[in-house]
């Protein structure tokens, strides 16, 4: 089903405001015939000028658009740090989806066999189970080191189209964004190049659980499950069951940290996670926890920190569009650009869209069609 504006809730705003519809073509810099057209449902705004709209009138997502929740896109960040996620977020996110949708068809045939988990807990014991069975399925043992190389694979028997973006490291609110699309059964995974590599991994490790359990995708019930197995499969049980003695065997917690700190380095993952996933063990087996605490582990890793992932895979940075999208074909192995250029081959398409479905600048996006256009 088509999405069209929900005309009802819009004449409420609008009249509880005293505005008519020509004010809020003004307010929203678009012509008067737009908004009639809106209203009608003879079309749908741009994703830039939905999220003015829903801003304006403060509506959110489900009073602003009438559509089939069927066919809706279903959105889950993964935000930096305590990021609030507004209305404002999701119904840009949302319209994104939308927009990516006349893709599909552009894409190289998905595989219809899946994986999923079918029963998602965070119970300790059975989580760990889960963890060695995606492990297992990767091809490794409980404590041999997970790259992202291994996890780029499983998006891509399972449906998942990776999205590489340089979104910058501090600028954007999130971090990652997964987009389902239910209907065609297609998830898209922006990831964010700008992000240090021990952080990458546990949010790539994050997106995959999202992939693995679609019903829960955009829950709060779906975020805490991906986080935990997230966790569990950078650092498991037979890993945490190790590391545990090794380091209370240490009289200080700087001997305890420095332990924690080798483990986080042979693995290429945050010393938050080695910590969080040792005291979990700790917690499920009755044992005292670490001595060290979360501000002494948040301490040392804002001094030591890693390269970003873009820094890693381009020289200099930004990249050329050249590069850019070689690694995302070749390293990330994401078929977006190829599909992308199928569509503007033969649909014409312009560099707005790419500007509207990366959530990029248009500048950036101008350049890398011109790349995608020859």
């Amino acid at each position: 089903m088509q999405k069209v504006i929900h005309s009802d809730n819009l004449k409420l705003a609008l009249q509880a405001r005293g505005w008519t519809q020509k004010d809020l073509a003004r307010e929203i810099e678009v012509t008067a015939q737009a908004v009639t057209n809106w209203m009608q449902g003879a079309d749908f705004p741009r994703p830039d000028k939905l999220l003015k709209l829903a801003t304006t009138l403060k509506l959110n997502f489900a009073d602003l658009v009438a559509s089939s929740t069927k066919d809706q896109p279903v959105i889950a960040f993964r935000k930096k740090g305590g990021a609030k996620t507004t209305d404002a977020h999701i119904l840009k996110a949302i319209a994104m989806g939308s927009l990516l949708k006349p893709l599909v068809p552009y894409l190289p045939e998905l595989r219809s066999l899946r994986v999923q988990i079918p029963s998602p807990t965070t119970q300790y014991d059975a989580l760990q189970a889960t963890a060695a069975e995606v492990r297992a399925r990767i091809g490794l043992g409980g404590q041999a080191v997970l790259s992202y190389a291994h996890l780029i694979d499983q998006f891509g028997t399972n449906g998942a189209v990776v999205v590489p973006v340089l979104w910058g490291e501090k600028q954007n609110h999130k971090n990652a964004l997964h987009i389902l699309l239910p209907q065609e059964q297609v998830t898209f995974i922006f990831l964010n190049l700008d992000t240090r590599l021990e952080d990458f991994k546990f949010w790539m490790a994050h997106e995959l659980a999202h992939v693995y359990t679609p019903g829960l995708a955009g829950t709060e019930e779906g975020e805490d499950f991906a986080d935990a197995l997230a966790g569990a499969l950078l650092f498991p049980k037979s890993l945490a069951e190790v590391a545990y003695p090794q380091a209370v065997r240490h009289s200080s917690v700087t001997g305890e940290i420095r332990e924690l700190q080798r483990y986080a380095d042979e693995h290429s993952i945050s010393l938050f996670t080695v910590f969080s996933e040792i005291n979990r063990y700790a917690k499920a087996h009755g044992l005292p926890d670490l001595r060290c605490k979360d501000t002494d582990v948040h301490a040392i890793r804002n001094v030591s920190r890693g390269k970003l992932i873009s820094e890693t895979l381009f020289e200099p940075t930004p990249p050329e569009p050249t590069a850019y999208i070689a690694a995302a074909e070749n390293v990330f192995r994401s078929t977006f650009f190829i599909a992308l250029k199928r569509m503007i081959k033969e649909q014409g398409t312009g560099a707005g869209y790419l500007q509207q479905i990366m959530d990029i600048a248009m500048q950036d996006a101008v350049t890398l069609h011109g790349e995608l256009s020859r």
